[in-house]
């Protein structure tokens, strides 16, 4: 067992949490088992909003933490992925947000008295800002490595420290079934000129959403919320559901030309699990995961806190 540390898991939690630690002086590898543009956080639609995820203060935190990383990173876009975007929030209240309401820039009521809020927040490239991150880790000395772990234990045999962000697969990993998919597929259109975001949740447990974020790729509409659906295969039916549920918010997206489709499951939990515990042999195990819809949100906030528990 050496004097490093192995984080196994190459999405956006697994890389951030990575780069903070190496930048922090440690030997850090990644073992990830799929490349970055194909784990679930390169399908995320990118907003940078606490959603479905819990507990609630922590997440305050977190997300605050996050922010504060993203807003500099927006100077270089093309590099990072991060933007700040203006767009509105339907169905919200600035109470219901605690902390991140008075924090958020120009964050107002959209209509005097109404639901709904605008706010120009960080919407994130995910592609584009994985790769940022793997450039920034290997920048630090780390390295990704692709490896496929069916046991937390072959990684604690080669390191003294592990840290466990393997989102869903955590499930089986570190035999938790509180952890859940919620299954999420989008839309991928020509944008035809939309240039704010707009998502309305239809409520917290709402299978359906609407959603449409500009990125540099392509409209991205969305969406679903269906819990403890596995299937990663589009549905025709959903997709045209989503298209036809964007177009009521902007009617030019009906004709919009159709780019992709992409279905993620967010790696739901109760809570997140953050938390440090011993192994046999004496090394360390801090597990990072269960961050739902909401990883890129909390991910800098996420991974400092794992970072403290590593060290």
């Amino acid at each position: 067992m050496s004097a490093e540390t192995i984080v196994v898991g190459g999405g956006v939690i697994g890389l951030t949490t990575a780069v903070v630690l190496a930048e922090r002086g440690e030997r850090v590898r990644v073992w990830a088992r799929d490349p970055a543009a194909d784990c679930t956080s390169a399908v995320a639609g990118g907003l940078c909003w606490p959603y479905r995820i819990e507990p609630q203060a922590l997440v305050e935190e977190w997300s605050l933490r996050s922010l504060d990383v993203y807003v500099p990173l927006a100077a270089e876009p093309s590099t990072t992925g991060v933007r700040l975007v203006t767009g509105t929030m339907a169905d919200t209240r600035p109470g219901d947000l605690g902390r991140w309401a008075q924090a958020v820039p120009g964050l107002r009521e959209a209509t005097p008295g109404g639901p709904g809020l605008r706010a120009t927040v960080p919407l994130i490239d995910m592609p584009t800002h994985l790769s940022y991150l793997e450039d920034r880790l290997a920048a630090a000395g780390g390295r990704v490595e692709r490896r496929t772990v069916t046991d937390l234990r072959a990684a604690s045999a080669e390191a003294g420290v592990v840290v466990n962000c393997t989102g869903l697969g955590a499930r089986s990993l570190a035999a938790d079934p509180s952890v859940q998919p919620v299954r999420g597929q989008l839309v991928v259109v020509e944008n035809p000129g939309v240039e704010e975001w707009f998502v309305a949740t239809g409520g917290g447990g709402a299978a359906e959403t609407t959603y449409l974020l500009p990125q540099p790729y392509g409209l991205v509409l969305g969406g679903t919320a269906e819990e403890g659906e596995w299937s990663r295969e589009p549905d025709p039916g959903t997709a045209a559901a989503i298209v036809e549920r964007c177009a009521r918010v902007r009617p030019e997206v009906a004709d919009a030309r159709v780019l992709a489709h992409r279905v993620g499951l967010r790696p739901a939990r109760p809570t997140v699990r953050l938390e440090r515990e011993r192994v046999e042999g004496g090394g360390v195990l801090v597990h990072n995961y269960g961050h739902g819809g909401a990883g890129v949100t909390v991910a800098w906030g996420c991974a400092e806190a794992a970072a403290g528990l590593a060290g």
